[in-house]
Parts: C-alpha cells; sequence; structure tokens
C-alpha cells in the first residue's frame, strides 16, 4: 500500500465520517447532497441544467478513463 492509497482512504473515510456525522445531528443542510442542492443553486433551472451536465460529463469522463 503506498501513499497515494494511504491518501484517498483518507478522504473516503474522512468524507464518511463527515456524513455519518450530519445524518446524526438533523440540522438542515449538514448533509453532502444538501450542500451540492445549495452549491449548484439546482431549485432553479439553470442549477439543474449546470449541475446535470457536470455531472453527467464528469460520469462518461471518469468512466472511459477507468475503463480506456
Amino acid at each position: 500500500m503506498g501513499p497515494s492509497d494511504v491518501i484517498w482512504a483518507s478522504v473516503f473515510v474522512l468524507g464518511t465520517a463527515v456524513e455519518v456525522w450530519a445524518l446524526r445531528n438533523g440540522r438542515e443542510g449538514d448533509t453532502l447532497s444538501e450542500r451540492i442542492r445549495a452549491w449548484f443553486r439546482v431549485d432553479t433551472r439553470t442549477g439543474k441544467v449546470v449541475f446535470t451536465v457536470g455531472w453527467v460529463g464528469f460520469s462518461v469522463w471518469f468512466l472511459s478513463h477507468v475503463l480506456g
């Protein structure tokens, strides 16, 4: 296991810990999905389009990158 593995595993574990904390504290706006909705303003048409294009674009790139 190299340094990159440790760093990426730490990012995953930290992200999971933050999400669990957010789910347990019960406050509005603390979960990742709630943050994404706020950052991209998906309650607006423009926000929905920007998020959708970004998400689909990233997904297509990542899939081709991994399977490449």
